[in-house]
């Protein structure tokens, strides 16, 4: 790949984690164990709103994590976001908020550091031919001191830890990246000033920004095998922190290096005469698996009628939600239901069978399930009590009682919610909401939807109190269909985020809209709508946000 000459490297600084070393699963592990605790260290406030976020991944990134308490499903699956490029995402230039997640952060990878393997072959060859050419080496991270030095003592058997002239981490600065004062200490401990001779690669957006700020020369590694698309996405809106250059892999690297020495010089000899012959850069992550109902391949009837569901699909009532069921749920054996609860062999998946073993045992939530806050209330009640229709009315009622402490002001889901709302209302549609809520919680919360009242934008409402039986069973449904003197067929449209929702709208033959904004993958969808004899009931299409939900009804009133 064509380049721009860089300056001679007198002292090489690397990022590890991402650069030189592959800790995906600890540093993973650690960020799904601290998420879920942004409520508890006072983050949630903390955020960034989207408005302000540099680029719309960030903004769903944002929105995901104030939702869910999780990283993207994606970015779990590609494993090529680094922690300090989310935080960074999330809390933009609050280093208060930072600090308070990198604490904590660390606090959760001290359960699961340990294992640590070289971020590609023949990195102990590499750096040992860039040694040989003169030039110093070091590593510069937000790594903490105790965790760099264990896994440098471990990583390829020990056989890096003669090869770097200086290490600097966290601890050893005030500030965490992007800060430059990592850099300019590094450079200093190698006896120099941080300048174009200093070189820093690192993976991430951070440690660009990093190297701009100290300034020296800014390599970017792209181990990830990011699209060029996504970097340049990346680097758009802020061209002074651009990279100078970028290689993915030790050998596009060692490349970059070989230009910069003066030509026919004995540092050049020396790297030449020391370097081995090419390894294999780093793979490119699987894909992701995308849902196969997409909107572009299904064929559904016109739409006269948009019904939605409420909690998850047009806001976020999470919190009040989780909260009650929580209280909840120590109550069922009191109350004699837990001999309800069904035998974990009944279970529709393994999953939902090893929910029903912690209920059963615990009496609350497994703590998988509240870490990924992706299953409803219903859903919940759905998978406990099956088809025991008195169990699950009264759980509703214990829910109710103490959802009565949590609830308040309901968040949109997507920012742009409201706007989709506005725009549906000018065509020739009816608007409806269909949801288990009592109607006392529903009514507050539309009247307070982000401070603005949305209940201009029904027709109607129907609410789990407004019938004897709650979905899934299609009462609701069938009743909105009866109040707005409509047939009950595929020209209703029924948008909901749970598997309650489909089998509601499945049972009264409307179109079942499954609003994916859990970001499931079709493994999972493929788990939760089986298709099978005992669970027969799929959604007719699958949307991931409401810009696709958009233009599949325009495209399908056209």
């Amino acid at each position: 790949m064509a380049e721009p000459r860089l300056a001679t490297p007198h002292l090489i600084l690397f990022d590890w984690h991402g650069t030189l070393v592959d800790t995906h699963d600890a540093m993973f592990s650690a960020m799904e164990e601290m998420l879920p605790q942004l409520e508890d260290l006072g983050l949630v406030e903390e955020l960034l709103p989207e408005s302000e976020c540099k680029t719309a991944d960030d903004a769903k990134l944002v929105r995901y994590i104030r939702i869910f308490r999780r990283l993207h499903p994606q970015i779990l699956a590609e494993r090529r976001v680094s922690r300090t490029d989310i935080f960074n995402a999330i809390f933009g230039d609050n280093t208060d908020a930072k600090q308070v997640a990198h604490e904590a952060y660390n606090a959760c990878y001290r359960r699961h550091f340990g294992e640590v393997k070289p971020f590609q072959d023949g990195l102990a060859e590499y750096l040992g031919a860039i040694r040989a050419a003169g030039i110093q080496l070091g590593v510069a991270t937000n790594r903490n001191r105790e965790f760099l030095d264990h896994e440098l003592e471990i990583v390829d058997g020990g056989r890096w830890q003669s090869l770097f002239n200086v290490t600097i981490c966290a601890g050893d600065v005030t500030a965490y990246k992007p800060d430059p004062e990592v850099l300019l200490n590094a450079a200093h401990a190698a006896g120099l000033e941080a300048g174009p001779n200093v070189w820093y690669v690192g993976d991430s957006t951070v440690d660009m920004v990093t190297g701009k700020n100290a300034p020296v020369t800014a390599v970017f590694f792209n181990g990830g095998q990011w699209e060029p698309s996504y970097i340049e996405r990346r680097f758009a809106g802020d061209p002074d922190h651009r990279p100078d250059a970028i290689a993915a892999s030790f050998e596009e690297l060692t490349d970059l290096i070989d230009a910069a020495l003066p030509e026919g010089s004995g540092a050049q000899s020396a790297l030449a005469d020391n370097r081995p012959a090419p390894y294999p850069g780093p793979k490119p992550p699987e894909p992701r698996i995308e849902p196969d109902w997409h909107p572009s391949v299904v064929n559904l009837a016109r739409p006269r009628t948009l019904l939605f569901d409420w909690h998850a699909t047009l806001v976020d009532t999470l919190d009040a939600m989780y909260h009650a069921v929580d209280d909840m749920l120590p109550e069922l054996k009191g109350m004699g239901l837990m001999d309800n609860v069904i035998e974990p062999e009944e279970a529709r998946s393994p999953e939902d069978a090893r929910l029903v073993e912690y209920v059963r045992d615990h009496a609350q939530l497994h703590p998988k399930v509240r870490a990924d806050r992706k299953i409803s209330r219903t859903d919940i009640f759905e998978v406990l009590f099956g088809e025991d229709a008195e169990a699950k009315a009264r759980a509703h009622e214990v829910f109710t009682h103490h959802y009565r402490k949590h609830f308040g002001t309901a968040k949109a889901f997507e920012p742009q919610v409201r706007n989709l709302l506005v725009a549906l209302n000018r065509l020739p549609l009816r608007l409806g909401v269909i949801t288990n809520r009592d109607r006392e919680f529903f009514e507050e919360e539309l009247r307070r939807v982000d401070g603005d009242d949305w209940s201009g934008f029904f027709e109607l409402t129907i609410c789990g109190d407004d019938v004897s039986q709650r979905k899934p069973h299609p009462d609701q449904l069938l009743l909105a269909a009866e109040r707005l003197g409509e047939s009950s067929d595929g020209g209703i449209w029924y948008v909901g985020d749970s598997t309650t929702d489909v089998i509601a709208a499945a049972r009264a033959g409307q179109t079942a809209v499954f609003f994916n904004g859990a970001q499931w993958d079709l493994r999972w969808l493929n788990t939760i709508f089986p298709g099978n004899e005992k669970y027969p009931y799929k959604p007719d299409v699958v949307v991931n946000d409401f810009s696709e939900f958009w233009a599949l009804v325009l495209a399908c009133m056209e």
